[in-house]
C-alpha cells in the first residue's frame, strides 16, 4: 500500500517478515530493529488526519505493512514449538531448583530438555482427553483448561498440551480472589482445572457453584512413600471430592494414563483460541481477552525483531511474574520458538536475586516495582557506600550519564570495565543482554541509573491483554528516558482528543490524546461481553486503551495520564491523579510508590506513599537525630509515624510539585508514609504491580479521613513556626 493512498480501514494488511521461500530463520538471522540516530522512528501516514484525532502512525522501519508473523511456516505457537523440537531438541527447555533438607538450601537448576517437554505434553494431553471423554465432556467441543498455579513445568506443559490438542487456556491467579475465580470458572464453564495442591483445597470450598467443573488434576503427587496409612494428601481430599461429585487425579498419573493411549495431535488454525486471558481486575471484575494464536505469534514476531537479545548459544529467560499474566506469557512464547531456557522461580519473588545469580538469564523481562528495588540494592552498595568504593562508583555514574544525555549510549569501556562489569557479575547479570520494564511507568532516575550500571540494552515498553502485552517498545540505543519507544510493525497507533481533559491532537509541540491501537497483535472480543468488547472499538476497528499520550517528533510515545482515572474536587477542579503520582515518584528517591486522591467534598489531595528503605533511613537519622537502621522494619514504622519526617518529606514533594509546574490544586497536601502499603498480599496490587485504586481506596480510608481532619500539613506547621517566632 502505498503511503500516499492511506484509507482507514477495518483491518489493515499484514505480511511475514522473512518470505515463504526463506528459511525459518535461526537466531543470527534476526537483526534488532533500529533506527538512524536523530531520525524518526515512527512516521505519520500522509493523508490519515482526521479531525479530532491525530495522524496515524507506523514504525518507520515498516511503514507501508503491519506484520502478522516472523516467517509463513509460524502461523500458531504449535507451529513455534515444533520448529524448537526439530531445532533444539536437546536444548535445556524448563527448569526449576528442588530444596535439598540435609544442606538446607536449594539446588542448582534442574532442567528438562526440549525433547523432553514435547513428550510431556503429549502424554498429558493425551491422558486428559480421555478422562474428559471418560465424565462425559462432549469432544465434539472446544473446551477450557483451567490453570490454577504458580510458575512451575507444569503450568507450561498444560498450556502445551492446549496447542497440540486444540484446546484452550483459561488463567487463573492468587490475587483474582475466590469471588472472581468462581466468575470466570462459571463463564467459561471449564470442565477441567489444572491446579497446585494449595489451590484445591479453596476451589472446592465453592465446587457446589461450578456445575460445569467434572475434573481436578493436581500438579503434586497426592500419594508419598512417607505419608502415614489414610493420611496421603488423595485420602484428606477423597471425601470432599466424593461429595461434589468430581475426579480427582495428579498429574503424573494423567500422563502415565496418556502414554497408554497416545492420541494424535490436533493441531490448531491460527484463528483458534490460544488462550481466555483475564485482565488483572483494577476494577470490578475482570474482563476474559480472547487471545488467539495469531494475536500470539504476531507479539511474539514483533519482540523477536525488536529485542536485542539473540546474543548467546544457551539464552535463558527467568520466569517470576505470573504465567496467567500476559507479560510473563509473551516471554513464555518466544522461548518455546526459539530454544531459550525458561528457568522458574524456587520460592518467592523477594527471592529473585539468588535464582538470578544460578540462571544468569540473558534476558530480563521486568516491572518497575522490582527494578525499584533492584536500584536500591545497587545504589547502597554503590554511589551510596562510603569511602573509595562510593567515590569511585560516583564517578562513574556521572561520567555514564553525562554521556547518555549527550546522545551517547552511556557504554564507557573504562567505567564498564572498572565498574559496571563487577555489578553485573554480583547482581547475577553478567550475561544479561536486554532487560524490558513494562506494565507500569517507570521513573527516569531509575532507568537511568540501571542502563548506566548494567551497561546493557534497559528498554521501557508498553502493552496491554488487549495487544498480547505488546505494542510500543523503545529502541535498544536510545537512551533518553520517559517514553515508551515507537509503535512496533506490527501495530499502527493515532491519538483522539480527549477534551474534557484537555488533551487534544492538535496540542503543540506535541499531539496528545487517547492513545488508539490497530494491527494483527489487536484482540477482537472481550469473552461473551458484546457490551464492553463494543465500548472500546469505534467504527474502524481501533481498539481505545484508555491511556492518554503524546507522540514526539521521532515518533516515539510518552504515556501520560489515564482517561478514566480523573475525580473531580470541591472546587470543581478535575484531577488526573496517574500524571502527579509519576512526577513525585521520579524525581524522590525517598518513595519506591504513590497513591494520590480526593474527595468531592474536599479541597486538596492527600497521599499514601510506600517509602524505600535505604535512603528514607538516611533521611530520617538526620531529622530525628538518632540512626534509623533500614533492616529494622519497627524503627522505619516509628519513622514514618513520624509528624516532624512527614512534614519534611512533604516539603520535598512540594518543591518537586513546584518545578514540574503543577497547579495549586494538584499538590498533595498531607502524605501518610508506610514502608510496603501496596502488595500482592494485601491484594491491593494486580499481578503485574498496578494499584488497585478502588481497593486501595477503601483500604486506606481510616488514614485518608485521618489527613483531612488533621487538614494541610505544610500549613499547620508553617503556622506552628510562626507562632514560636512570636
Amino acid at each position: 500500500m502505498s503511503l500516499a493512498e492511506f484509507v482507514p480501514t477495518q483491518t489493515s494488511p499484514v505480511v511475514s517478515v522473512f518470505p515463504a521461500e526463506h528459511p525459518i530463520p535461526d537466531r543470527k538471522d534476526l537483526d534488532c530493529i533500529r533506527t538512524p540516530k536523530g531520525k524518526p522512528q515512527a512516521i505519520p501516514l500522509p493523508g490519515s488526519q482526521r479531525p479530532g484525532y491525530s495522524a496515524v502512525y507506523r514504525n518507520a522501519s515498516r511503514p507501508d505493512s503491519l506484520i502478522t508473523t516472523i516467517h509463513p511456516a509460524f502461523r500458531t505457537l504449535y507451529d513455534c514449538f515444533d520448529h524448537a523440537l526439530r531445532n533444539y531438541a536437546d536444548t535445556n527447555c524448563l527448569g526449576r531448583r528442588e530444596y535439598v533438607p540435609q544442606y538446607q538450601t536449594w539446588s542448582p537448576y534442574i532442567w528438562e530438555t526440549f525433547a523432553r517437554v514435547g513428550e510431556r505434553r503429549t502424554d498429558f494431553g493425551s491422558g486428559l482427553l480421555r478422562l474428559v471423554r471418560e465424565a462425559g465432556v462432549s469432544q465434539r467441543d472446544k473446551f477450557g483448561v483451567a490453570i490454577y498455579a504458580p510458575n512451575r513445568p507444569e503450568w507450561v506443559i498444560t498450556d502445551l498440551a492446549c496447542h497440540a490438542y486444540n484446546l484452550y487456556g483459561v488463567t487463573l491467579y492468587d490475587s483474582l480472589g475466590l469471588e472472581a475465580s468462581e466468575y470466570i470458572l462459571n463463564l467459561t464453564e471449564s470442565p477441567v482445572l489444572v491446579a497446585s495442591i494449595n489451590n484445591i483445597p479453596e476451589i472446592l470450598t465453592i465446587k457446589h457453584k461450578l456445575p460445569h467443573l467434572k475434573i481436578i488434576i493436581s500438579m503434586d503427587e497426592l500419594e508419598s512413600p512417607h505419608d502415614p496409612p489414610g493420611n496421603t494428601r488423595r485420602a484428606l481430599l477423597k471425601t470432599w471430592t466424593n461429595t461434589h461429585g468430581v475426579h480427582l487425579f495428579s498429574f503424573t498419573e494423567v500422563e502415565r494414563l496418556g502414554r497408554e493411549a497416545l492420541l494424535p495431535h490436533n493441531p490448531p488454525t491460527s484463528d483458534d483460541i490460544l488462550t481466555i486471558n483475564f485482565t488483572s481486575g483494577t476494577t470490578g471484575m475482570p474482563k476474559g481477552v480472547v487471545c488467539t494464536h495469531k494475536m500470539a505469534v504476531a507479539a511474539m514476531s514483533g519482540c523477536l525483531m525488536h529485542l536485542d537479545v539473540q546474543k548467546h548459544s544457551n539464552d535463558a529467560v527467568l520466569c517470576y511474574l505470573p504465567l496467567a499474566h500476559i507479560y510473563e506469557r509473551l516471554a513464555l512464547c518466544q522461548a518455546m520458538a526459539y530454544g531459550v531456557s525458561y528457568g522458574f522461580l524456587h520460592g518467592s519473588v523477594l527471592e529473585v536475586v539468588d535464582d538470578i545469580k544460578e540462571l544468569r538469564p540473558t534476558m530480563f523481562p521486568s516491572v518497575p516495582r522490582l527494578l525499584n528495588r533492584v536500584e536500591e540494592a545497587v545504589r547502597a552498595k554503590t554511589v551510596n557506600a562510603p569511602g573509595f568504593a562510593g567515590a569511585i562508583s560516583r564517578r562513574a555514574l556521572a561520567a555514564k550519564l553525562e554521556d547518555m544525555k549527550n546522545g551517547g549510549t552511556g557504554k564507557i569501556l573504562l567505567w564498564d570495565l572498572l565498574w559496571s562489569r563487577k555489578i553485573r557479575k554480583n547482581a547475577g547479570f553478567d550475561r544479561l543482554v536486554t532487560a524490558v520494564s513494562g506494565s507500569a511507568p517507570i521513573a527516569d532516575d531509575t532507568i537511568q541509573f540501571l542502563r548506566a550500571a548494567f551497561a546493557c540494552n534497559f528498554l521501557q515498553g508498553y502493552g496491554l491483554t488487549e495487544s498480547f502485552a505488546f505494542g510500543l517498545v523503545s529502541q535498544a540505543d536510545d537512551k533518553d528516558p520517559g517514553h515508551c519507544g515507537p509503535p512496533a510493525i506490527n501495530v499502527e497507533i493515532r491519538l483522539k482528543d480527549v477534551p474534557e481533559m484537555n488533551y487534544f491532537s492538535t496540542d503543540k509541540p506535541h499531539p496528545r490524546g487517547e492513545l488508539l491501537m490497530r494491527g494483527p497483535i489487536i484482540f477482537d472480543t472481550y469473552y461473551k461481553d458484546p457490551k464492553k468488547t463494543a465500548e472500546v472499538f469505534d467504527a474502524d476497528g481501533w481498539f481505545c486503551t484508555g491511556d492518554v499520550a503524546k507522540i514526539d517528533e521521532l515518533g516515539r510515545v510518552y504515556i501520560v495520564d489515564r482517561v478514566k482515572n480523573f475525580f473531580k474536587l470541591a472546587q470543581g477542579e478535575y484531577v488526573a491523579p496517574e500524571r502527579i503520582e509519576n512526577q513525585y515518584l521520579s524525581a524522590c528517591d525517598l518513595i519506591s510508590s504513590v497513591f494520590i486522591t480526593g474527595d468531592s467534598v474536599q479541597t486538596f489531595l492527600v497521599g499514601i506513599l510506600g517509602v524505600n528503605p535505604e535512603t528514607f533511613s538516611v533521611f530520617a537519622s538526620k531529622i530525628l537525630n538518632r540512626p534509623v537502621d533500614p533492616t529494622d522494619s519497627h524503627q522505619i514504622a516509628a519513622a514514618c509515624d513520624d509528624r516532624a519526617i512527614r512534614t519534611a518529606v512533604l516539603r520535598q514533594l512540594d518543591q518537586i510539585a513546584a518545578k514540574a509546574k503543577l497547579q495549586g490544586f494538584e499538590k498533595v497536601k498531607n502524605i501518610t508514609l508506610r514502608l510496603d502499603p501496596f502488595t500482592l498480599e494485601n491484594e491491593l496490587l494486580t499481578p503485574t504491580m498496578k494499584v488497585k485504586r478502588p481497593q486501595g481506596l477503601q483500604y486506606f480510608r481510616p488514614e485518608i479521613d485521618r489527613m483531612y481532619a488533621e487538614g494541610e500539613l505544610l500549613k499547620a506547621a508553617d503556622g506552628v513556626a510562626t507562632k514560636a517566632r512570636l
